[in-house]
């Protein structure tokens, strides 16, 4: 429960963050500079944790991998950022909030691709924790939502982004004896070669442009805190987090990202209203709600598994 909420909380900062990168890179070259970094980072740490014989995929479903971690990476690092910069500077905090959509898409992921149909109480905890999301994005106006620059175009890049990264938090799934620090070391490496080859296609075509030297100095700061926290802490944390509470559970904690966003923002001097402090209070109940009927729910699979062998 703490890994996930680390990483929720680590993203959250990262979208005010990203509104200052994108004022001098676009999101596909800081992808991949970021993303190169991370993926040196996690093969290290892979490599300290559980030795050389983890980074050998023969055997393995490294297909698998690779498009998984081509939907966590570059599907969601270009979406969602890209998404963000349609929206523009005052939709930041509205971008973040495409996040909590995430839940939802997990759990009917989870009963299209398995057939897990999602209990009634996960689907009222994910139901107001989102609309505890939408009451502080909007200042607790929900009607603000219409005017805060989220527009059909960067909606819809935003929405594929959060589907992505939902389809990679499933994907874990597939690979039960892989230890959080391998799913994480090797999809991020498998999935820097695609962030690459369209980083560089994009290129190509002039769609973008390659970043001069000149920009990089004052990318280091960003950079600093989208590897190394937003980066490797948070997307470790995550991984290893759902490796134990399931990712059904864990999803729900990426309703904090724009609660934290609207943290960041409120600290800068942002007004804070009521129905935002009620916003937050709902998401937070619904969080605190949904552990405890997970909770009570092994509880009672344990105590029916002792039943059952006497």
């Amino acid at each position: 429960m703490l890994f996930c909420l680390i990483a929720a909380v680590a993203w959250g900062i990262s979208f005010p963050v990203m509104g200052k990168v994108l004022l001098l890179i676009d999101p596909f070259n800081f992808t991949a500079l970021r993303y190169g970094a991370v993926s040196i980072l996690m093969l290290a740490i892979l490599l300290y944790k559980e030795g050389g014989a983890a980074l050998r995929l023969r055997g393995e479903r490294y297909m698998l991998a690779w498009a998984l971690g081509s939907c966590g990476f570059c599907g969601y690092g270009f979406l969602i950022f890209h998404g963000q910069q349609l929206a523009g500077q005052a939709g930041a905090l509205s971008a973040s909030a495409m996040i909590a959509t995430t839940p939802m898409l997990t759990l009917l992921m989870n009963w299209a691709i398995r057939g897990a149909r999602p209990s009634a109480a996960s689907f009222c905890c994910i139901v107001l924790s989102f609309l505890g999301v939408l009451l502080v994005v909007s200042g607790g106006e929900l009607g603000n939502l219409l005017h805060q620059g989220i527009t059909a175009s960067s909606a819809a890049f935003l929405l594929l982004g959060a589907a992505s990264w939902a389809l990679y938090t499933l994907g874990a799934s597939f690979f039960p004896s892989w230890s959080g620090y391998r799913y994480t070391a090797l999809t991020t490496a498998l999935g820097l070669t695609t962030v690459l080859l369209s980083t560089f296609a994009l290129q190509a075509l002039g769609y973008i442009q390659r970043p001069t030297l000149a920009v990089l100095p004052s990318l280091v700061p960003y950079l600093g805190y989208m590897v190394l926290i937003a980066g490797v802490l948070a997307v470790l944390c995550w991984n290893l987090g759902n490796k134990i509470i399931t990712p059904n559970n864990g999803v729900l904690f990426l309703d904090a990202v724009p609660v934290t966003a609207f943290a960041v923002e409120a600290l800068a001097g942002t007004p804070i209203a009521s129905g935002q402090l009620l916003g937050a209070a709902c998401t937070a109940v619904a969080l605190l709600a949904n552990n405890l009927y997970q909770r009570r729910r092994l509880a009672l699979a344990a105590n029916q598994a002792k039943v059952s062998c006497r």
